[in-house]
């Protein structure tokens, strides 16, 4: 659900501006909220779950959530339903990174692999099923079913929490570092904004480079404050671990390369090709395929070829297949697309569990909490920046494409936004080079009672 609703509302954008009354760029707006309040909220989240126990904090988050999707489906204006996003956001923000921390201190470090697969597969679907679910949900029933499909799901998810997730020590004395907190939320919500006002039709370029510029300084700030204070809302020791300092740095790359292609390959086909939403949508689903189909292989390539070899093999390929998406032109076979796709949505599943699991391979159980909070944070705003990065590309594209020679116009465009894009993950194959060769060797090794290979 959080995953979903990060970009699930952006083919119902015309038909929830003309009941809105307002211009379709308007609507970017409630996707800013929504990212913003993530980026807000997830740093304090293990701080919540620490002092108020994991299993309240994540049952809670999903109330919030859920009654927030309802919120959303009634709203009658542009404005109730962007505060209701702020409130969707603040819930998603408690409830990823707390469900991820309850199975990271549940799970051995030899099942790791196994766990960290599961929890990787939403944030691999999301974003190629939120265009078809948004199409089909906007064009056969109404843009309120969005968010109203969330309320059933968050019923029975709340159920499921109550039952499945354990009890927690809490600290009732811990106390909360509200200069860090307001320091880390400030910088995230600049940059983001700032990222965010790039997809905007119109793009104040002024603003963007304000925001980014506020961001970058509450950045640096927040890291000088975090590493002095002694009740840091964040500890960062866990950056001395070269796992976990590369995988976040080459990771965040990947992410947002993987998070800017199912935004640009709709818009192609769209404005590119002219082909309706649904068309579009569907053609991108075969990335969804290749997620599912080479899951069950993810752990037997990380225990045969090691996480170093995997990462890096991932990320060349990831960068080659969005090279390949700059080839796509109207004369172009549809089945030749599918089949890029397929291999794209194959390396892009592998390189995700590879990232989501190596990160934790060296952290001890005194720095899960930190080191998540940090990670869940990361992860979530580089996939969101992933359409930022996207619509800065495209933005791009047109002056770049005209300077060689080309209209400008039409496809063009696209091509070399996707060759921007794909120099992305190449960037992060080469910073997961300098991991050690047994980097992660901890994580690989056969299972307690297994027989060796």
């Amino acid at each position: 659900m959080e995953n979903l609703d990060g970009t699930i509302i952006v083919t119902a954008t015309q038909r929830m501006a003309r009941v809105f009354h307002v211009p379709v760029a308007d609507l970017n707006i409630t996707i800013a909220a929504y990212l913003l309040a993530l980026g807000i909220f997830i740093p304090v989240s293990g701080w919540v779950a620490d002092r108020f126990g994991a299993r309240p904090t994540f049952a809670a988050a999903i109330v919030v959530f859920t009654l927030a999707s309802g919120l959303c489906a009634i709203s009658t204006s542009l404005g109730q339903l962007t505060a209701m996003r702020v409130l969707q956001g603040a819930g998603g923000a408690m409830m990823v990174p707390v469900g991820r921390l309850v199975v990271l201190r549940a799970t051995t470090k030899d099942d790791l692999i196994n766990a960290i697969a599961y929890l990787t597969w939403p944030a691999l679907v999301a974003p190629v099923i939120a265009p078809v679910a948004g199409g089909v949900l906007t064009t056969y029933a109404s843009w309120r079913w969005v968010f109203v499909v969330n309320v059933p799901l968050g019923i029975v998810a709340f159920f499921f929490a109550l039952y499945l997730v354990p009890r927690s020590e809490r600290d009732e004395h811990l106390r909360l570092d509200w200069l860090g907190f307001a320091m880390t939320a400030g910088c995230l919500a600049f940059i983001a904004g700032g990222l965010e006002i790039v997809t905007f039709g119109n793009v104040e370029w002024l603003a963007v480079i304000v925001a980014l510029g506020a961001g970058g300084a509450l950045a640096i700030a927040s890291v000088q404050h975090l590493s002095r204070s002694r009740n840091p809302l964040l500890d960062l020791t866990a950056f001395n671990l070269p796992t976990f300092r590369v995988t976040n740095v080459g990771g965040s790359l990947f992410r947002m390369a993987i998070g800017a292609a199912p935004f640009l390959l709709p818009l192609l086909f769209q404005e590119g090709f002219g082909w309706d939403p649904v068309k579009a949508s569907l053609v991108v689903v075969p990335i969804f395929v290749g997620n599912i189909a080479v899951k069950p292989l993810t752990t037997p390539v990380l225990r045969r070829w090691g996480f170093r070899t995997v990462l890096v093999t991932s990320g060349l390929v990831a960068g080659a297949t969005l090279g390949l998406c700059a080839t796509f032109t109207f004369g172009v076979p549809v089945a030749l697309e599918v089949v890029v796709l397929l291999g794209s949505g194959v390396f892009r599943s592998i390189g995700f569990t590879a990232y989501n699991t190596i990160v934790f391979a060296d952290v001890t159980t005194e720095q899960i909490s930190n080191a998540n909070t940090v990670t869940s944070a990361i992860q979530q705003l580089t996939m969101g920046f992933g359409v930022a990065v996207g619509g800065l590309a495209l933005h791009a594209g047109a002056p770049i494409d005209h300077l060689l020679g080309a209209s400008g116009r039409g496809a063009e465009p696209f091509a070399v936004a996707f060759l921007l894009i794909a120099a992305l993950p190449l960037f992060g194959a080469l910073e997961c080079a300098r991991l050690p060769h047994k980097a992660g060797s901890v994580l690989t090794a056969p299972p307690r009672g297994a027989p060796p290979d």
